[in-house]
C-alpha cells in the first residue's frame, strides 16, 4: 500500500479542534518541494495554540527531519493534547533533548573567583620558579663540563654572543647613561644652589651613578634589548622544530644554547655597566659644568674622595648577576615557546617583564645585604 504524502488537514471534534497528520513526515519526503510547499502552508494554517490538539496516529512514517519541523512548529513546547505512538513520542523527546537551550551558566562568586586566580597565578608561578632552579643546576653543572674540557666548550658561540649582547649595546647605553648624568645634575643643582651646597653634586652623582643607576640602567636596557632578542631565537627554533632536531641528535640544548649566552652576559654586564657609568658621570659633569660652574678637574679630582673604591666592585658584583639571571630567563621563556607565532610573542613579552622585574628585585636584595659596604 502506498503511502500518502505529508499532509495536515484540521478537523472539529466535540473535544474541541484537532490538527491530524497523515503520510511520511521525513526528509525523503520533504525533498519534494511541492510537498514541502503544501506542508508549510498547512503548518501556517494551523498555528500552535493551547486549545488545538495534535493526533500523530495517521502519520506512517516520522523521523528526526520532521520531529524537528513539528518542535519548531510548537515553539519548543509540548501541545496540551498530544495523541502519538510511543515511537513517535520517543522520536520527540530525542529532538526536545537535542534542541534544548543550555542551561544557564551561574556567575561565580566574586571572592571565589579572585582566590581561584591567586590560585592560578601562585601554581604558575611555582611551576616557573622550579623550571628556572632545573635551569640554574643545569647551567652549574655544564660550566663543571667545561672546565674539566675547555679546549672542547662552545667557545666560538660564546665570542659571537658577547659581540651581539655586549659590543652592539654600548651605544644605546652610552646615549640614555648620558642625557641620565645630565638630567640627575640639572634637578640636584636646583636644590644645591639654595643652600650654597654646589661641590656635594660630586658625591650625589658619584653614589648615585656608580653604586645604583649605572648597573640598574645597563642592566634594564640589556634586559629590553638582549633578554627578549634571546627569548625570540630560541623560540624560532622550536618553531622551526631545531630544538626537536638537536634533541634527536643528542646535543645538549643547555650546553649549546643555555650556557653561551649565560657565559656572555656574565662577562659583558659589567663592562657595560662600567661603559653606563661613565657616560653618566661625563653627563653629570657637562651638566654641572654649565649649571654651577663646576669644572671637570675639580669633578674628577673629587671624586675619588667621594666614591669609596667599594662601590665601584659592589656595582661589578651585581652586574655579573644581573647578566647570567637575564640570559636565563630569557632562555627560560624561550624553551617554553609553543610552535606558533602567538606564543613566541607571548614568551618575548614575558622575558622583557620578567627580566626588568627581577633586576630591580636583585638590586633591592643587594642594596639590603651590601648597606654597609663604601661607606
Amino acid at each position: 500500500m502506498t503511502s500518502l504524502p505529508p499532509q495536515l488537514q484540521r478537523q472539529n471534534s466535540p473535544e474541541g479542534a484537532w490538527a491530524v497528520l497523515q503520510g511520511r513526515w521525513g526528509a525523503a519526503d520533504f525533498g519534494d518541494r511541492a510537498h514541502w510547499a503544501r506542508v508549510q502552508a498547512q503548518l501556517k494554517a494551523a498555528p500552535a495554540q493551547p486549545d488545538l490538539g495534535w493526533d500523530l496516529h495517521g502519520v506512517d512514517w516520522l523521523d528526526h527531519v520532521g520531529a524537528q519541523l513539528l518542535w519548531q512548529h510548537w515553539q519548543g513546547q509540548w501541545p496540551a493534547r498530544l495523541q502519538a505512538t510511543p515511537g513517535q513520542k520517543a522520536m520527540l523527546q530525542r529532538v526536545e533533548r537535542f534542541t534544548a537551550p543550555p542551561a544557564p551558566i551561574p556567575k561565580p562568586h566574586p571572592v571565589r573567583e579572585a582566590v581561584e586566580s591567586l590560585g592560578c597565578m601562585v601554581i604558575q608561578g611555582r611551576e616557573h620558579l622550579l623550571a628556572m632552579v632545573q635551569l640554574v643546576g643545569q647551567l652549574l653543572l655544564d660550566v663543571l663540563r667545561l672546565l674539566r674540557a675547555p679546549l672542547r666548550g662552545p667557545w666560538r658561540d660564546v665570542s659571537g654572543h658577547l659581540y651581539n649582547m655586549g659590543a652592539m649595546a654600548l651605544p644605546i647605553t652610552a646615549l640614555v647613561g648620558f642625557l641620565i648624568g645630565v638630567v640627575l645634575a640639572y634637578l640636584m643643582s636646583l636644590q644645591l644652589r639654595q643652600f650654597g651646597a654646589e661641590a656635594f653634586i660630586v658625591n650625589i652623582l658619584g653614589i648615585s651613578l656608580i653604586r645604583e643607576l649605572g648597573p640598574l640602567l645597563g642592566a634594564i636596557l640589556v634586559a629590553g634589548r638582549t633578554g627578549s632578542a634571546i627569548t625570540a631565537q630560541i623560540g624560532v627554533m622550536r618553531v622551526t622544530e631545531e630544538l626537536d632536531a638537536m634533541q634527536v641528535m643528542g646535543i645538549p640544548q643547555g650546553y649549546r644554547l643555555v650556557m653561551p649566552r649565560a657565559l656572555a652576559l656574565a662577562l659583558a654586564m659589567p663592562l657595560i655597566s662600567l661603559w653606563t657609568t661613565l657616560a653618566a658621570l661625563a653627563g653629570g659633569m657637562l651638566a654641572a659644568d654649565m649649571t654651577m660652574g663646576i669644572s671637570a678637574a675639580y669633578f674628577l679630582q673629587s671624586l675619588p674622595d667621594a666614591v669609596n673604591v667599594g662601590n665601584l666592585w659592589l656595582a661589578m658584583g651585581k652586574s655579573v648577576v644581573f647578566g647570567v639571571f637575564i640570559a636565563l630567563i630569557g632562555c627560560h621563556w624561550g624553551l617554553r615557546v609553543e610552535p606558533n607565532t602567538q606564543s613566541l610573542g607571548q614568551g618575548t613579552t614575558a622575558s622583557v617583564v620578567t627580566a626588568i622585574t627581577m633586576v630591580i628585585v636583585v638590586d633591592a636584595v643587594f642594596a639590603i645585604l651590601f648597606r654597609n659596604v663604601g661607606f
